[in-house]
């Protein structure tokens, strides 16, 4: 299923805090864990993602180092600060009212049958 853009774009801060929550992780891995964890509903691109962790490295949501990988190849890794986990949370927390919010709507409200 292909899902309005704008819907992906105000979550994908989110997803992304998300998959750092876990483990510290480089781009390319996330791209895949993302598309892995949503059985391919999520389907993130490099021009996405790269600009999104960028903006949260500068705010100081995530730090990063680079680190040779057993191929020889060095690449950047991004760790989740914990100003960052309290990011998610609080990002959690405002999906969980958002999806709270729309499912009342779309299940014609909590007094429908009242």
């Amino acid at each position: 299923m292909k899902f309005d853009k704008g819907l992906i774009a105000g979550s994908s801060t989110m997803l992304v805090l998300s998959l750092l929550e876990g483990g510290d992780m480089y781009g390319y891995q996330m791209i895949e864990e993302l598309s892995r964890r949503s059985n391919d509903a999520f389907q993130m691109k490099e021009g996405t993602l790269y600009p999104i962790l960028h903006g949260l490295e500068k705010d100081k949501y995530l730090s990063s180092y680079q680190q040779e990988a057993p191929t020889g190849r060095v690449r950047k890794y991004y760790k989740l600060s914990r100003k960052g986990k309290k990011l998610l949370d609080e990002k959690r927390a405002e999906w969980e009212a958002f999806h709270k919010g729309v499912n009342s709507v779309l299940s014609g409200g909590a007094n429908a049958m009242a």
